[in-house]
C-alpha cells in the first residue's frame, strides 16, 4: 500500500515521512503511537471502536481485478482500538525511564545550577545515589548539567550543599507520549493535552 497526504497534512509533518496515529483503549485512554502500516492492520481487521481528530489520511493499495477499482484505507489520526490487550495497560502505569524523556520532562534544566543545556551536555543525575541505596527510578532522578554531576558525585544533595531547584515526578501515559513524539499532529496534541496532569511541566510549553 502507498500512503499520501495532502498539502496540509505534509506541511504538519516536514520531510520526515508520514505522521504517527494515535491509539486509545475503548474508553478513550491514550495508550501508545503506531505507524500508518499497523493502522491498516487494525482498519482491516476491523478492530477500529471509533475515530476522532479533524486529520484523515487515505492509504492507497493495488487495483483490484474484478472492479478496476484501487483499495484505500482512510485512516483517522485518533483511533480507538477494541481488545482485552488494549484496556489491560492502565493509562496510570509508570513508563520506561530514559535520558530523552527524562530531558524533556525537565525542559533541559540543570536541577541545581539552573541552567538550560543541550542534551550533550546533560545527564542522570540520582537524587539518592546508588550506592546509599537509590533506585534508577522517576522519582530519584533529575536533570544536572555535567559539571554540577561531578560536583555532587556520589552524595545527596544535603551532603554536597546544593538544593534542587525543582522536585521530580512520575510522567503520567499522556505526558510520556508527548515526549516521545516530536511531530504530534495539533489534534492528537489537543487531546493529549487534557490528560496532562496539572502540575506538569510540559503545560509551560503547550
Amino acid at each position: 500500500m502507498m500512503a499520501q497526504l495532502n498539502s496540509a497534512q505534509a506541511a504538519a509533518v516536514g520531510q520526515g515521512g508520514f505522521p504517527l496515529i494515535l491509539t486509545l483503549d475503548m474508553h478513550g485512554v491514550p495508550h501508545r503511537w503506531i505507524t500508518w502500516q499497523h493502522a491498516c492492520y487494525y482498519y482491516a481487521k476491523e478492530r477500529i471502536a471509533w475515530s476522532l481528530g479533524g486529520t484523515v489520511f487515505t492509504i492507497y493499495g493495488g487495483i483490484s481485478r474484478l472492479s478496476g477499482r484501487r483499495s484505500e484505507i482512510s485512516a483517522a489520526s485518533i483511533i480507538a482500538i477494541r481488545g482485552k490487550a488494549m484496556a489491560i495497560r492502565s493509562f496510570n502505569n509508570v513508563p520506561p525511564l530514559n535520558n530523552r524523556e527524562l530531558f524533556h520532562r525537565d525542559r533541559h534544566l540543570c536541577a541545581y545550577c539552573g541552567g538550560v543545556f543541550s542534551t550533550t551536555r546533560l545527564t542522570r543525575d540520582h537524587i539518592t545515589p546508588f550506592s546509599r541505596g537509590g533506585r534508577d527510578a522517576w522519582m530519584n532522578v533529575v536533570t544536572a548539567c555535567r559539571a554540577c554531576n561531578e560536583r555532587k558525585s556520589d552524595r545527596s544533595p544535603e551532603q554536597a550543599g546544593m538544593e534542587l531547584l525543582y522536585a521530580p515526578y512520575v510522567p503520567n501515559r499522556a505526558e510520556y507520549l508527548i515526549l516521545t513524539n516530536r511531530r504530534i499532529l495539533a489534534d492528537q496534541m489537543e487531546f493529549l493535552a487534557q490528560h496532562v496532569p496539572a502540575q506538569s511541566r510540559l503545560r509551560h510549553a503547550m
